[in-house]
């Protein structure tokens, strides 16, 4: 076997999709990225390469039908080498999610791991079918927000907020699904149409900012921290009372320079340190706001450019070349609605890695096919 039949075996460019989703739950979940959420990142990529593989084994007779090109009906794979290569994958994914985050991402792992394997052996071709590859992206997200570690949220807590990104990850996938039904055949007009209508609520819904309980207590914080602390000796005592007056000449008409410097900045301190910390940290504030709002519109613009113009071709003309075309679109689209979500979450730099990776994602599966 070489090398290129194996890649194309598992849709290797395909697997760059899958790192957004673990990065969209853990940002989510206020978990910072480490060692262990990349870990988590490989497991999921493993598992999701022993699907593609485990696809093509349980397939082998309808592709050598359909598709008489692919690795194993062509014979450039044995069927049984697929079925090696998915078995050893799975296990290298277990194996990498119990190192990484211990309990509670093979917790995640193994139903992720069950629904691959029983969507490809027995759900495909059944109703249960596009809800159980929803389910496997769904958890993925989920995954990355258990993610163990100093600082981490409970998991009842990260698995709450991480909710709506894992839920909108998977009404994505099951628009996938629906298409994915009608490569060959060609579909109805009314599947991309549905299909479409759903992306554009998906787009619309990662737009949405997230509001945040914490952010008054959080800029409070930084307001009282922005206020300089200064020595109490440094200072006279305060001018209070009935000889305030007559403090006050006192210390102006005395010879000491720094003893009227004190007094004089001990009377403009209070109203020059609060304004200069409001605007301070209304302007922190205001650019902390803007940037993810900017990233997350133009992420989530992007992800309709890329997969909702393929619909719209579909729905104009809903050949199996359109379909099949939208498909390949929406696997990789998968990434601007990933970089929407992860901005959402207050990590638009991550978010633009993530956007610049997805041109590459698209050259590749020029070479490649991801369906």
């Amino acid at each position: 076997m070489r090398l290129a039949d194996l890649a194309l075996l598992v849709r290797a460019p395909a697997a760059l999709s899958v790192p957004g989703d673990v990065i969209a739950g853990a940002v989510a979940a206020g978990r910072p990225l480490g060692a262990r959420t990349f870990g988590v990142i490989g497991s999921s990529v493993c598992l999701y390469w022993a699907g593609m593989a485990l696809n093509d084994y349980a397939d082998a007779a309808v592709d050598g039908v359909e598709r008489p090109d692919r690795p194993v009906p062509s014979g450039r794979v044995p069927r049984r080498a697929a079925l090696a290569v998915a078995g050893g994958l799975t296990a290298a994914g277990l194996g990498l999610a119990a190192v990484a985050g211990g309990r509670r991402s093979v917790c995640a792992a193994l139903p992720l791991a069950g629904l691959v394997w029983a969507y490809d052996l027995k759900l495909k071709s059944t109703a249960a079918g596009g809800f159980a590859m929803a389910g496997a992206r769904v958890l993925d997200v989920l995954a990355g927000a258990v993610v163990p570690g100093s600082g981490a949220q409970p998991a009842g807590v990260a698995l709450r907020r991480a909710a709506v990104p894992a839920a909108l990850v998977g009404a994505h996938t099951g628009t996938l699904m629906a298409l994915s039904r009608h490569e060959i055949g060609g579909a109805p007009v009314r599947v991309p149409a549905a299909t479409l209508a759903v992306s554009a609520v998906t787009a619309l819904a990662a737009a949405v900012p997230v509001a945040r309980s914490d952010s008054g207590s959080a800029a409070q914080g930084r307001l009282s921290s922005a206020a300089p602390s200064r020595p109490a000796a440094q200072f006279p005592a305060p001018l209070k009372g009935v000889g305030a007056a007559a403090r006050l000449r006192e210390l102006c008409s005395a010879p000491s320079e720094g003893l009227r410097a004190a007094a004089s900045e001990r009377l403009r301190a209070p109203a020059s340190e609060g304004l200069r910390v409001a605007v301070s940290g209304r302007s922190r504030t205001t650019s902390a706001g803007t940037l993810p709002a900017a990233v997350t519109a133009g992420a989530a613009l992007a992800y309709l450019g890329a997969y909702g113009s393929a619909q719209v071709r579909a729905v104009r003309e809903p050949s199996a070349g359109n379909v099949q075309r939208a498909v390949g679109a929406g696997i990789l689209g998968l990434m601007p609605l990933q970089a929407a979500l992860i901005a959402r979450g207050g990590s638009p730099r991550v978010a633009a890695a993530l956007g610049v990776v997805h041109p590459l994602a698209r050259r590749l599966a020029r070479r490649t096919s991801p369906t």
